[in-house]
């Protein structure tokens, strides 16, 4: 095998590779004689088949296998040989094959930038403490009041309003037929949320307990069942119990029916929660502070094909227009996005930073207790998506880096109360005037819980 330097510019080098058709045909042969042993013809003995039978039969694809594993073989020899570090995946264009000839091809290879790290410790970022208010948390706790209610019946000739509970037993028909599903005991709806079928609650407000009610409706438009979707449908409501809405005491016993200790346990985790979410998001703009410090003190080339992977990664879903329109903003982003990772890349391996599997067993765990009765889904997704536990472990293997960055570099601490920290996340989002790069979205406030 011959390995020449056709061209070098800048990190794209294009190698020449021949393979003399004399090494082509001993691999031929070679493969011709293992197919001999295995193959099977009518006629013919097993492993007695002649070799130019083999040949009439399945030369061709013999052939395109042994090109096949050359071309992996050599290419992997060739970059070995000239010590390239491979960036993304090279480039093969056939010049000269075929039966009896030598196998001449170029390799292009874009090699990854020489990256010299920079000292972190004039690095500067903001380590953001949230102190959230008694207001804030009592607010909270009287949200998760008026989400937990108690409902207590009412007399038996009391009529049935909205924000009552109804319990009932029901039995449906579409003209006049029963169908899979038609029948249900003891539902429980809250009249006025309109849960269960659209139009139905209103139809049951004024009932008693032991009224038996007719209510018509349509069935949903993505019905189990294809045949009755939007089909008018009769329900025979038995009206079990009626129950009015009690508003709950706050207090130890509350607390204790949200599974924490007492009043004072659900103030601290309901603290600790709203705390969690407002770092969630400032721990963006921290990270945001020390990614624009890490792109500006370093200076590198960035491999064209690695670029052209990652612009037409972001842009595949645009149509021509947009493409055109935001081209140079996209360019500065595929570019700043290869910097940064190249960068992060260098600085983990430099310091020996890495990702086990108990530490992705781990994160996939936390993914489990926050969507509870989803276990199985979550283990399936996994095991059947290699791609999504790569991306989880690229996801750790970053955050890692930040981590071991923010050791190395000043942080300095800030305490905001929630509404400072509102303001610090607005002004974030707020697009900047001078220019139209792309900011990751965050949440602007805290979610209700």
């Amino acid at each position: 095998m011959k390995i020449q330097v056709q061209s070098k510019k800048g990190l794209r080098t294009v190698l020449s590779v021949n393979i003399d058709k004399k090494s082509i045909q001993s691999k031929l042969d070679e493969r011709l004689k293992q197919v001999q042993s295995e193959v099977s013809l009518k006629g013919f003995r097993p492993g007695k088949v002649p070799p130019s039978v083999i040949k009439s039969q399945f030369g061709k694809a013999i052939y395109g296998e042994v090109i096949d594993i050359l071309l992996r073989e050599s290419s992997t020899k060739a970059i070995q040989e000239k010590k390239i570090r491979v960036a993304g995946q090279p480039k093969i264009d056939l010049k000269s094959f075929g039966e009896g000839k030598d196998l001449n091809y170029e390799l292009q290879v874009d090699a990854l930038p020489e990256i010299k790290l920079k000292s972190l410790e004039n690095f500067k970022a903001t380590k953001y403490n949230i102190k959230v208010e008694k207001n804030l948390i009592d607010k909270k706790v009287k949200e998760l009041a008026d989400h937990n209610k108690i409902y207590e019946n009412k007399n038996d000739n009391e009529k049935a309003l909205v924000g009552d509970q109804i319990i009932f037993d029901y039995s449906a028909t579409v003209n006049g037929e029963k169908f899979e599903g038609s029948e249900g005991k003891g539902v429980q709806i809250e009249l006025g949320k309109d849960l269960f079928l659209k139009n139905f609650d209103n139809q049951l407000v004024g009932a008693k307990k032991n009224d038996i009610k007719k209510v018509l409706v349509n069935l949903p438009s993505n019905h189990p069942n294809k045949d009755l979707r939007n089909k008018k449908t009769n329900f025979e409501c038995k009206i079990n119990f009626v129950k009015k809405p009690t508003k709950s005491k706050i207090d130890d016993e509350f607390a204790k029916r949200l599974g924490v200790k007492d009043l004072i346990d659900l103030n601290r985790v309901i603290e600790k929660q709203v705390s969690a979410q407002y770092n969630q998001t400032l721990n963006l703009i921290t990270k945001k502070e020390i990614l624009d410090q890490l792109e500006k003190n370093h200076d590198l080339e960035i491999p064209e094909n690695l670029f052209n992977h990652e612009l037409e990664h972001m842009t595949h879903k645009l149509n021509k227009e947009d493409k055109e329109k935001h081209k140079k903003n996209n360019e500065k982003l595929a570019k700043s996005r290869i910097k940064l990772g190249l960068i992060m890349n260098e600085l983990g391996e430099k310091n020996k930073i890495k990702v086990d599997e108990s530490e992705i067993k781990n994160e996939i765990q936390k993914q489990i207790k926050s969507m509870p009765g989803q276990e199985k889904m979550i283990f399936e997704y996994y095991q059947k998506n290699p791609s999504a536990t790569q991306s989880l472990k690229s996801g750790l293997y970053e955050e890692k880096i930040i981590d071991f960055i923010k050791t190395k570099i000043k942080l300095v601490e800030k305490n905001l109360s929630t509404i400072e920290a509102e303001k610090i996340i607005s002004d974030f989002n707020k697009p900047k005037i001078s220019t139209k790069e792309q900011k990751p979205k965050i949440k602007k406030s805290v979610s209700k819980k």
